[in-house]
């Protein structure tokens, strides 16, 4: 505490009057508090304690008893001197000033700021207090200025006739003067002194120095100090004057003027005495620590916290306070023997006495300065001495009334109150100064307390901040502070509380937290403690005291009819009736804050703030830019430039040049910025904080509408942000790790964009359309960033191209920064989760490059029109891709990501095949060639690259998406190698053998990973493949069985894998239920192995046995020939609705695929299946017709049903259409199929 450097902090203790025996102890202050005192007797309807908040004196010591018939005019050995008991100004002093400093009231609140707003009801010297408690006593004039914070009211001594001599020089208050003599009906003078006035002060002034002294050793005053020299004197020093002990001789009579010293009222006088706030804040520092003066200072003794019944109290206090007695603390006071003690004399040393807490008065009485005796007496017989008795009960219901009176009326904070009372009047009257000076013609309505009004709502408003970090329901009470701070100050003089003042109205908006649902409310309502409640509308009451010796004022009329006033009390009588007043105002009934779910807006506000707080900083940089003026109205161009041609030269460029900027600096600046800005200055530091957060409310803007898809809006508001750090680094000498990590957001985020305008070209002019508009509010604020920056350093990160490449770099680029800083020295310390998070959006964007690179491949090799090699473009797109996979692999492995990992392997696998693919063979009629070495090596590459991916993600339960994709493409990848070598056999240099074996290998992998079992989306599929590849195999062992490959042994081995294949492929075609073709083509080629197979048979019913084996399998075409026909009417029936009639002689196979179905393909089966069926029948019934054995009736009735169905096939029509003869087809084997019983029983008997 600045202010009161020089003092001794005291712990506060708690002194609480009760009626408890008294108790002998040391004279300290500190003891004192913890004894009772008997300032109020048992069962007393007064409630009083206190607390020492502070003091500057030492522990009280005992007082020094006058022998009887001591001199008092005579000088003490030790007068005027420093003294610690009387405190700092004790040595200064002739005698006491009962008048009141203008800013004691605000002095004590900048020193107790934590008090101020809630806790307390009034902040005032005592004198103040004991003024307001005798207003229904005195006739003297009250004259007092009030100020409302929160709960809180200050009173403060109002000298009319000060500041009507300084408008007289100033020109100031002019209007006041005016008001005040149309008030009052007369124009005032001022009274000086009596000699018996300054007579009767330096006694006391001589008294009190005997009482620390006690040795009687006096000399002479000097004839050289003369009256006038005394009066002079005093005149020089009573405002210093501890005011506590004040003993006027007619306090029952209008008081004399006191001359006080002029204080200056000037605005910059008034802010250099302001103590900075507490760095533990973060908020910008305002004042200069250790500045003080006179007008703002807390100069009291001691500070202590007062609570009078339920009202709340922080005092100022100056009495001297001594030890002695049957207690450890006493008061000491002089009174002429010759003149009683009045009511007025009673209240005041009542008053004094329970404010600090003083159990016991000693009175010293004396007559014309000779001392005559002392008397002690206890503060609660205080009220009831001879000529000075009062109740006080009805001094507690003056005060409750009074502060009822004023909490009602006083209700805005920030205007300048005047309580007043006439001298002699019984009318007490309320005018809001404030709004008579707005009121008023002239251009100089100056009010000197307007800027310490306004210094304290800030640092109100500040120390609230820190409990608002704890709970939120204060940002209602600090918005509004703020708020009225900023209404009441001038831009042009007052700059930094202003631009502070708009940095923590920004603060409030919490732009990275959600709010809770209690939080929201509490925040709608203003706060908890922002209204009264009935109880508090009776309990809060002010309270503030009587001075008499204040500037007195002729004898005058008040006019009855004044309009001006905010509240009248019509008699002081009314004050003494219990609950008169009662307070019923609701404190800030409209403070409540602007809350919303909603970022953006929340963001919109604090940018409103940065705006104005920015304003203001510039408005007081005196060196204007040597940049031409910028007209805030015009937008500033956001440029456009295409780079997909760019050379990658250029871009390598703006790449260093990004990496560079988001580097830690380590110089601090010693030259002044581009504005004329000192580093260190109060201009320099607020502007650093509203860079940041104008930087910061930009992120989530940006965030939010990229959350909302709006990816150009993003962009926008990214490059803003940008903009706004880049400001910041350039008037900043060092950046904070705090600052650094923030920046790494920022990079994260833009790359988040870059990368969704890469993923979403199709609404590219959209997103240009919202990355060119701005606010009138964006252009301002960037008409103030370029005041300190060209704001160019990001520019590449943040340009809005057309071209996804250059994106998708540019994304890179941005988490490769972030990267770099993250993994820095100065972030170390910082959470390795968002290093992790930084890792794997790196891995994916180098994904997505690897992809794109990847495709861009496929789509040269699929457009090149000759294909005899793979192209140098071609390589390089594959070196790319290839590194970038690498590169993302390596990122999900740092941070032990298996499943991106597993994906980057598999997509390397798919790189893979699609170079296998690139050196497909072209044969010398550009036909497909044998398949070659470098697809086998590429091929078996990709194999290695899913089977490592299979490896890391150990089993399905680690992901089974990623899974089930990795084993997909592994089980195709085998798939296709086994197809290429069965169909375009290496046959010039390799043996038939070993490829059949390479192929069975392959073909065997392949179903190997082949998840028949598991049901999912990718089951039909699994279960077309395992179904061809037994096809394939059953086909090549028919092939190989055929040919005569190998010996007898294996032979019959290739016989029996042929059938166990084609079993199979037939079993699992016929589960799929939608592949017709490729079921009736696997019949048709089982049925050709069985016809194969019954060349070499000579026996008769060897042959027949054979044949009749062959038609059983023809019969289970039935299924395939349904499936058919039920397509068959699909595709006639859309024919019909599009008015299309298709010959089946000549069909459209691209209209006819539907489910895997091709007319044409089964008509090329059907050409197959009509000769063999005839042909078997034939045969069969050439054997049964010729065996030699006798037939059975049911061999009879199955050859008359094969007779039956060969005439009826050779009589078809050869020119009836697909769909009738595929029906007939159906009716001929459902024709066999009844007699396929009739038929086992014949091949059992044979």
């Amino acid at each position: 505490m600045s202010t009161l450097a020089e003092g001794r902090r005291e712990p506060e203790t708690s002194l609480e009057n009760n009626s408890r025996d008294e108790t002998s102890g040391s004279s300290s202050i500190e003891d004192s508090s913890k004894h009772e005192s008997a300032a109020c007797p048992e069962n007393s309807e007064i409630k009083s304690s206190a607390v020492v908040k502070y003091s500057a004196v030492p522990p009280p010591t005992t007082y020094a008893l006058l022998q009887e018939k001591t001199d008092l005019k005579l000088p003490p050995a030790n007068w005027l001197r420093e003294n610690s008991q009387l405190g700092a100004a004790g040595t200064t002093v002739l005698g006491s000033s009962s008048k009141s400093k203008p800013f004691s009231s605000f002095g004590m609140a900048y020193d107790f700021i934590d008090c101020i707003g809630d806790d307390v009801d009034v902040v005032s010297d005592s004198e103040n207090i004991k003024k307001l408690l005798k207003i229904p006593y005195s006739k003297s004039h009250v004259s007092m200025a009030v100020h409302r914070v929160g709960r809180t009211l200050l009173l403060d001594d109002l000298d009319i006739q000060e500041l009507f001599m300084r408008s007289s020089q100033t020109g100031d208050w002019t209007w006041l003067k005016d008001f005040y003599q149309r008030l009052m009906d007369q124009k005032w003078q001022r009274k000086k002194k009596s000699k018996e006035q300054w007579y009767q002060r330096a006694i006391l002034s001589k008294f009190l120095y005997y009482s620390i002294n006690g040795d009687g050793a006096a000399e002479r005053v000097s004839d050289s100090l003369d009256e006038g020299e005394e009066e002079n004197g005093a005149e020089e020093f009573n405002c210093s004057w501890p005011t506590a002990f004040t003993s006027s001789p007619c306090d029952e009579e209008e008081p004399d003027p006191s001359k006080q010293e002029s204080v200056s009222m000037d605005s910059s006088f008034a802010l250099g005495q302001v103590t900075s706030l507490p760095k533990e804040q973060n908020l910008p520092t305002l004042f200069n620590e250790g500045e003080n003066s006179q007008g703002l200072r807390n100069d009291f003794v001691r500070n202590i916290m007062w609570t009078f019944e339920d009202i709340h109290m922080l005092v100022g206090s100056n009495m001297p306070i001594f030890g002695g007695g049957r207690y450890p603390a006493v008061s000491l006071r002089l009174r002429d023997d010759n003149k009683p003690i009045n009511i007025l004399t009673g209240i005041d040393y009542w008053l004094d006495n329970l404010m600090c807490n003083v159990p016991e008065l000693v009175m010293c009485f004396h007559v014309n300065g000779i001392v005559q005796k002392y008397e002690m007496i206890k503060t609660e017989e205080i009220p009831h001495l001879e000529n000075s008795t009062f109740s006080t009960r009805v001094v507690k219901d003056i005060a409750q009334n009074i502060l009822s009176f004023l909490k009602s009326n006083c209700t805005k904070e920030g205007h300048t109150y005047w309580l007043f009372k006439a001298s002699g009047s019984d009318i007490v009257k309320l005018y809001d100064l404030t709004t008579l000076c707005e009121e008023a013609e002239e251009e100089k309505c100056q009010n000197p307390f307007t800027l310490p009004v306004a210094v304290l709502l800030y640092k109100v408003a500040g120390n609230l901040m820190l409990k608002a970090r704890q709970s939120r329901k204060h940002y209602g009470t600090v918005r509004t502070l703020l708020l009225n701070c900023v209404k009441l100050l001038d831009e042009e003089r007052h700059p930094q509380i202003i631009a502070s003042a708009h940095y923590m109205l920004s603060e409030l908006f919490q732009l990275d937290e959600p709010l809770d649902d209690d939080e929201e409310e509490s925040l709608r309502a203003g706060g908890s403690e922002d209204s009264y409640s009935d109880e508090d509308r009776e309990e809060e009451e002010d309270l503030t005291e009587d001075n008499n010796d204040n500037g007195s004022f002729t004898n005058c009329s008040i006019l009855q009819d004044d309009s001006k006033a905010v509240a009248v009390i019509r008699s002081v009588g009314e004050l003494s009736v219990p609950e008169k007043y009662k307070s019923t105002h609701l404190i800030r009934p409209n403070c409540a804050f602007p809350v919303s779910q909603d970022k953006e807006e929340r963001s919109r506000h604090v940018l409103s703030y940065v705006l104005k707080g920015l304003k203001a900083v510039d408005s007081s940089i005196k060196k204007e830019s040597d940049l031409p003026a910028a007209d805030p109205n015009t937008p500033i161009p956001l440029k456009y430039e295409d780079r997909s041609t760019n050379s990658a030269c250029a871009t390598e460029k703006g790449t260093s040049l990004l990496l560079e900027r988001v580097g830690p600096l380590q110089d601090d600046q010693k030259h002044s910025t581009r504005s004329g800005m000192i580093p260190g200055s109060w201009q320099h530091r607020i502007k650093l904080q509203l860079f940041l957060k104008a930087s910061k409310a930009y992120y989530v803007l940006s965030d939010a509408a990229t959350n909302l898809l709006k990816y150009g809006r993003a962009l926008r508001y990214i490059k803003l942000s940008l903009q706004c750090y880049d400001a910041y680094c350039s008037v900043s000498g060092l950046l904070h790790p705090h600052v650094l990590h923030f920046h790494c957001q920022c990079l994260s985020l833009c790359g988040d964009i870059q990368l969704m305008l890469a993923q979403n070209p199709n609404n590219r002019a959209a997103y240009q359309e919202e990355y060119s508009y701005q606010t009138k509010e964006d252009q301002e604020l960037l008409h103030s960033l370029h005041r300190e920056s060209s704001c160019q350093a990001f520019n590449m990160a943040t340009d809005l191209a057309m071209d996804p490449e250059y994106q998708l770099f540019v994304s890179s680029k941005c988490y490769e920064a972030a990267h770099e800083l993250h993994v820095s020295e100065v972030l170390k310390d910082y959470s390795s989760d968002q290093l992790d998070q930084v890792l794997k959006r790196l891995g994916n964007i180098r994904n997505e490059l690897g992809v794109y690179y990847m495709n861009q491949a496929a789509t040269m090799h699929t457009e090149m029109e000759v294909k005899k090699s793979v192209s140098e473009a071609e390589q390089n797109m594959w070196k790319k891709s290839f590194a970038f996979f690498e590169k993302g692999m390596k990122d999900f492995e740092a941070i032990g990501d298996s499943t991106n990992t597993a994906l980057l392997l598999c997509n390397t696998g798919r790189l893979m095949r699609i170079c296998a693919q690139a050196h497909s063979s072209v044969s010398a009629d550009h036909g497909r060639g044998e398949f070659s070495p470098e697809e086998s090596l590429y091929y078996n590459k990709a194999i290695d690259y899913y089977l490592r991916a299979m490896k890391v993600l150990s089993h399905r339960d680690s992901h089974p998406g990623v899974w089930d994709s990795v084993n997909w493409e592994l089980s195709t990848t085998y798939f296709t190698l086994a197809t290429l070598l069965q169909d375009y056999a290496p046959l010039s240099r390799k043996a038939q053998e070993q490829i059949e074996r390479e192929v069975t290998k392959a073909m065997m992998m392949s179903l190997k990973y082949c998840d028949l079992q598991t049901e999912s989306a990718r089951q039909p599929l699994y279960q077309y493949r395992a179904a061809t590849i037994h096809h394939r195999l059953a086909s090549m062992y028919h092939s190989c069985f055929r040919n005569q490959v190998g010996g007898e042994h294996l032979r019959k081995q290739h016989r029996s894998l042929a059938e166990l294949h084609y079993s199979k492929a037939v079993d699992l075609f016929l589960s799929l239920k939608d592949a017709p073709c490729e079921l009736l083509r696997t019949l048709l080629e089982r049925v050709a192995f069985a016809e194969f197979t019954m060349e070499g048979q000579t026996s008769s019913t060897a042959k027949l046995k054979s044949l009749t084996g062959a038609l059983e399998i023809m019969s289970e075409t039935l299924f395939a020939f349904q499936l058919i026909y039920k397509e068959l009417l699909e595709v006639q029936t859309e024919s019909t609705k599009g008015d299309k009639v298709e010959s089946s002689e000549s069909p459209d196979v691209s209209s006819g695929i539907t489910s895997g179905f091709n007319l044409q393909e089964v008509m090329k089966l059907i050409s197959v299946f009509e000769p063999s069926f005839s042909f078997l029948l034939l045969q069969v019934i050439k054997v049964m017709t010729t065996i030699k054995r006798k037939p059975s009736k049911k061999d009879e009735e199955l050859l008359k049903t094969y007779k039956s169905v060969y005439s009826k096939l050779l009589r078809a029509d050869k020119n009836a259409d697909l769909l009738s003869r595929v029906q007939l087809y159906m009716e001929l084997l459902q024709q066999m199929a009844t007699r396929k019983e009739g038929q086992k029983t014949v091949t059992k008997e044979t």
